[in-house]
């Protein structure tokens, strides 16, 4: 079996176990709407919108060709420029309704880039994390400890390395602040062999479940009123933000011609933004700010 060809059978089998294990938690289903790209590939996208527990959430596999990597992936590796690729993933966002349960966000893909007469070069990336509107500590400290334990098999430094690369990617330059609590965030993932990479990665898809329903389960049912929903639709504006300004998914997706509705499925279906506004200091808004949106070193 190819390397693509092991990616892919992996890929497929986690967007399925992922979208069964949220069915059981919210109660309905996702529906499911294959496409095709006519540039080559297609794939699946999973999406529930108006659940019980989920506003809306999108499990997304796609497997796509192209005749030339997009600018997006080759800004850090210019030398592959021209190249035609192959790419494949499982990208995921969830935005409960309850503002007590956080957004979270998964992503692992593999990539590989081509050019007549020469070896093709390969490599995974991927990563978890965590955008709560209220902040708890003990779902910080849980999704976080989880994410160590996805990556402790390789490595003492995998995990410092890669939540130190998480909390600089998924921080909005132009607002000064970090998009969430992060998690673990990693790209280029290539040494020292397929193997030892695709190990990793299978791991970290492996661990979402573990990671995230826990805390979902524990906050599905608080009660909340309209402030807490205001609040959220405001927060729900740096999710936004980031997504459309600075992810490189996202322009990935769409440079490359990938499937609009697909790529965007990441956005929530209710935001708000206000102009200059600011919590009141003391307050649970306020804490997100102050407790949680702070780069910490939770575990």
């Amino acid at each position: 079996m190819s390397t693509a060809q092991q990616a892919r059978e992996f890929f497929t089998g986690l967007q399925q176990r992922i979208v069964e294990g949220l069915e059981k938690v919210d109660g309905t289903h996702f529906r499911r709407d294959e496409w095709e790209r006519p540039e080559g590939g297609g794939g699946l996208s999973c999406v529930l919108e108006e659940g019980n527990v989920l506003e809306r959430g999108g499990v997304n596999y796609s497997h796509v060709f192209g005749g030339g990597l997009p600018a997006s992936a080759t800004a850090a590796r210019p030398e592959l420029a021209g190249r035609g690729f192959e790419a494949m993933g499982v990208s995921l966002v969830l935005h409960p309704r309850n503002p007590y349960a956080p957004t979270v966000h998964l992503n692992v893909r593999y990539l590989e880039a081509r050019k007549e007469g020469a070896e093709p070069v390969w490599w995974f990336g991927g990563g978890m994390d965590l955008t709560p509107y209220y902040g708890f500590e003990e779902d910080a400290v849980h999704f976080h400890q989880t994410c160590k334990d996805a990556l402790q098999p390789f490595g003492n430094d995998f995990h410092p390395r890669f939540k130190k690369w998480c909390d600089e990617y998924f921080y909005l330059k132009h607002r000064r602040e970090p998009r969430g609590i992060g998690g673990i965030f990693y790209d280029d993932l290539s040494k020292p062999d397929f193997d030892s990479c695709f190990s990793l990665t299978k791991s970290v898809g492996t661990h979402f479940l573990d990671a995230y329903l826990p805390i979902l389960e524990r906050r599905k049912s608080v009660p909340y009123g309209e402030r807490e929903r205001d609040f959220q639709a405001y927060r729900r504006g740096r999710y936004v933000e980031f997504n459309l300004v600075w992810d490189r998914g996202t322009l990935f997706g769409l440079q490359s011609g990938g499937r609009t509705e697909s790529i965007l499925m990441s956005l929530p279906p209710v935001v708000k933004w206000r102009y200059d506004w600011k919590p009141e200091p003391g307050s649970a808004e306020d804490r997100l700010y102050t407790n949680f949106l702070i780069g910490k070193d939770w575990v």
